[in-house]
């Protein structure tokens, strides 16, 4: 990797060191952050990992993650901490938007700063960079990172646990952007002795019975599907996020059962929140829901996973989207599996 034997300099000392990972953390985010931090401490450095926003209760049991911190929640160790910072690593974003106010801590030219993300039109916000965007997620990225800095086997479980959530989660259960070189990744972290089918069930088989009752309602009374345009759409309102108590994480997968359906290539699912209307795009086959979510709705992501948002009505919203089907709809009949 360009630039590694910088990195080794710099880290060949004790260093303080914050880890950031963007809001709304998802299992490449959270499984980046805690391997890093765990493998920088174990080379002797005081490390803080910290998130714009709470994560998914989901992943409470992955090691390392009672000692990140919450901007949203309480920001104050965080502020003592940021007044010894001496390197930033940024995971799986690169655009200091996607953290909010939390780029004030790392907006510092004293900072050496490593971005490692597999996110498309990357800022140059990093002394050190490794972007790759053919990558299944930053997991992997992290992994060729250790190795190539260590130059020899990984060798920690908690660690190997934590890539493989990431890999896990971002590649969809491995349906998107694998490879060869990410299957002999995941082979090389399951040999470590972690326990994929613990992992698998901890992730997605914990859904309690509001979560179940939720997929029933979006299936029932919000799904909408446009066969001429191979399309499924789920929306949720405000009434819905107090009926079912929705919380961070409740939502995270109910896109993808769109896809279980044979004739869509195309699924949409929209949120009212608060103040804006977010939306999760994801496709099938070589259909690019990327260039919507930029185009649309302030947002961008991956070819086959993308997400934006919009500060139109939910009404309007859904409108919008129908009005900007037709446009797509010679490349969704041509979107073959």
């Amino acid at each position: 990797m360009q630039g590694i034997e910088e990195v080794k300099s710099v880290l060949a000392t004790p260093k303080n060191i914050l880890i950031t990972s963007h809001r709304n953390p998802d299992g490449d985010a959270i499984g980046s952050s805690l391997a890093m931090a765990r493998w920088l401490e174990n080379k002797g450095h005081r490390v803080m990992v910290a998130f714009p926003s709470e994560y998914p209760a989901t992943y409470q049991w992955m090691p390392g993650i009672n000692g990140v911190e919450i901007f949203d929640v309480d920001s104050s160790a965080l502020d003592d901490f940021s007044q010894h910072i001496e390197v930033s690593v940024i995971l799986d974003y690169n655009s200091l938007s996607r953290i909010d106010k939390m780029s004030k801590y790392i907006e510092n030219d004293r900072l050496y700063t490593i971005l490692i993300d597999h996110h498309l039109y990357p800022d140059p916000i990093g002394d050190f960079i490794l972007s790759d965007t053919t990558a299944s997620s930053t997991c992997e990225l992290v992994y060729r990172f250790i190795e190539g800095f260590d130059q020899k086997p990984l060798g920690d479980t908690d660690i190997a646990a934590c890539l493989y959530t990431g890999i896990l989660t971002d590649t969809g259960s491995f349906q998107y952007s694998t490879s060869p070189a990410l299957f002999r990744t995941v082979a090389t972290l399951q040999e470590l002795g972690i326990d994929t089918s613990l992992i698998h069930d901890r992730i997605f088989n914990t859904l309690n019975e509001k979560n179940l009752r939720l997929l029933g309602h979006c299936f029932v009374n919000r799904m909408e599907v446009l066969d001429e345009y191979k399309t499924g759409i789920i929306f949720l309102n405000k009434h819905d996020y107090q009926v079912y108590d929705i919380q961070r994480g409740d939502t995270e997968g109910i896109v993808n059962y769109l896809l279980k359906l044979e004739n869509v290539k195309l699924a949409i699912f929209i949120r009212q929140q608060p103040t804006i209307i977010k939306i999760s795009f994801r496709s099938k086959g070589d259909f690019s829901v990327e260039e919507i979510a930029k185009n649309y709705f302030n947002g961008g992501g991956h070819r086959n996973a993308s997400g934006g948002f919009t500060k139109s009505s939910l009404s309007a919203t859904l409108d919008q989207i129908k009005t900007i089907l037709p446009r797509y709809k010679e490349q969704l009949n041509k979107s073959i599996l």
